[in-house]
């Protein structure tokens, strides 16, 4: 179980964030402890109300648990871990809120600590707050046998395929996968052993190498985006003018884009319209389907709740007539009855409490898997759909050669798809000219 935790203030934007129904499928305010109101909003404003007569400028200790994803995390493993964690920080008995999410059929869980302490007035000191709960971590993947991520044994470990914000953005402009991007890069350069062949090995797969400024080589997909190469190939840039010598011989980011303008034909352009709407529909499905589920599984939730509620009255009511009132009850107390009755009324309330966590726990393990196959035929069919895709750009060599009149503004068509694919969505901003002397837009 991932444990990422953060201080931090503004408890009215991190209780909108956490009741967020519109970013999943499923919300539920698991526990508010040491509150004087029931609601998520109030509890934290009354944190915040309090962190007022402090210097504490972050008063809230914020945790997200992410199980792994193929796990079937029970609720009592998650209430152990934040007892775990809160032992580990110092926050034993401290007021907190814990909050389950649900989305694509996995479930997380968020805590929220208050900092302050009420009887001193001042805000718990927090050492080693990043550290501490990943080693919570570790002994959770190791006392639950779960395989544990590589980065977690060793930081050397990490995914070589993490992408900055600058780098993730691109890659979205230009409607692609980032982490296929990356790797043709990184397979185009293992392959090829000067310029020449790493120009044709990325030209194969729909990119022309440039020259590109300061950066010294780029690559223009079909799509006239610019990628550093050192970048995306992850090797440095020394490295990469050493191999591919002087970039002079190229053309210029300019020439490139007119070059890929000339080879796309126009059913080439046709097929790639066409890839775009029928992923719009079959991503419209997919939402609809999941919109009926989710529904679906509200209600099932709802109507276990009533029934936990209304047999939970029936066994209360059930429990109390065991518990004899008057001279009755009176000689009962003086025999031993009445102690024996309540201790067996204590037990079967435990009992009943564990039964109906079992029930909820079975019924939510149910909907994640459901969830969780939707998700897997839907990025199936967006897998299809990123393979044509691919395909398409490897055709574009095929027509290289064929001509297709004026050269086109491949920016401004794709800004019209995007917007006819993703209503709503913001214009991309306008390309300042730096990007063609090599440098990365702000975002």
């Amino acid at each position: 179980m991932i444990l990422k935790g953060t201080q931090r203030s503004g408890g009215r934007q991190l209780a909108i964030h956490l009741l967020r129904a519109d970013q999943n499928e499923h919300v539920e305010v698991h526990e508010l402890r040491g509150f004087v109101f029931d609601d998520l909003h109030s509890a934290l404003n009354e944190i915040h109300a309090i962190s007022k007569g402090t210097r504490a400028k972050q008063p809230f200790f914020s945790l997200s648990l992410n199980p792994p994803p193929q796990e079937k995390v029970s609720i009592d493993t998650f209430e152990a871990a934040i007892e775990q964690i809160e032992q580990k920080l110092g926050l034993e008995d401290q007021p907190r809120a814990v909050v389950f999410h649900e989305k694509e059929g996995r479930r997380h869980a968020h805590v929220v600590w208050s900092r302050i302490d009420s009887g001193e007035m001042k805000a718990i000191n927090l050492p080693h707050y990043k550290m501490k709960p990943q080693d919570v971590s570790r002994e959770l993947y190791l006392e639950h046998e779960w395989k544990m991520p590589p980065g977690l044994v060793n930081k050397k470990d990490r995914n070589p395929l993490n992408f900055t914000r600058e780098e993730w953005q691109q890659a979205k402009r230009a409607g692609a996968n980032p982490k296929n991007i990356k790797r043709i890069f990184q397979d185009s350069w293992a392959t090829s052993d000067s310029k020449k062949a790493f120009a044709q090995a990325l030209l194969q797969q729909g990119f022309v190498l440039a020259r590109g400024g300061r950066r010294g080589f780029v690559a223009i997909d079909y799509l006239g985006e610019a990628y550093a190469t050192a970048k995306y190939t992850g090797i440095r840039t020394k490295a990469v003018k050493e191999r591919l010598g002087d970039p002079k011989e190229l053309p210029s980011v300019e020439e490139a884009k007119a070059q890929i303008a000339a080879n796309m034909t126009d059913k080439l352009k046709t097929y790639l319209e066409k890839a775009e709407r029928d992923k719009q529909r079959r991503s419209a499905a997919f939402e609809f389907k999941r919109k009926e589920l989710v529904d679906r599984q509200r209600s099932e939730r709802s109507t276990l709740e009533q029934k936990h509620k209304e047999r939970g009255e029936q066994e209360t009511n059930a429990r109390a007539k065991r518990l004899s009132s008057g001279l009755k009850g009176i000689w009962h107390r003086l025999t031993g009855k009445y102690a024996k009755a309540k201790q067996q009324n204590k037990m079967e309330a435990l009992q009943a409490m564990q039964r109906d966590r079992k029930e909820k726990d079975d019924l939510i393990f149910k909907h994640l898997e459901e969830r969780k196959q939707l998700s897997l035929r839907q990025k199936r069919a967006e897998h299809s759909h990123e393979r044509e895709i691919d395909e398409l750009r490897r055709d574009i060599e095929g027509y290289r050669d064929l001509k297709t009149g004026k050269s086109s503004n491949l920016r401004e068509e794709y800004r019209k798809r995007s917007e006819l694919h993703e209503k709503g969505r913001k214009p991309a901003p306008k390309r300042d000219k730096s990007r063609d002397r090599g440098h990365e837009p702000e975002i």
